[in-house]
């Protein structure tokens, strides 16, 4: 069995942890997972922003936001809009937290 490298520091997320971050990071990094998926399905459906705050029946203030990956304080239902808007389904899972 392969000794541990003695010489590895602490995981990013557990620097993260340390530094009290760790929370708004994950959600800045899952907002802009959403928001580049969201991009580029409304690139491959050639929908304008105007067109697709139709869809949505928002704002198209509203639809930056979603787009926005630093914005994360969008409802659920607007996240659940935007991607019905596209045609995509939105899911989300709670998984058990992973310390390292």
């Amino acid at each position: 069995m392969p000794r541990a490298n003695r010489r590895r520091g602490s995981s990013f997320d557990q620097y993260l942890r340390e530094q009290g971050t760790f929370d708004e990071t994950h959600a800045i990094a899952l907002k802009r997972a959403f928001a580049e998926a969201v991009a580029d399905a409304m690139r491959a459906a050639r929908l304008t922003k105007l067109a697709m705050a139709r869809r949505m029946g928002t704002s198209r203030s509203q639809l930056d936001r979603v787009l926005d990956p630093t914005y994360t304080a969008v409802q659920l239902d607007t996240l659940l809009k935007a991607a019905s808007a596209v045609g995509r389904d939105f899911q989300f899972a709670l998984g058990p937290v992973v310390r390292r």
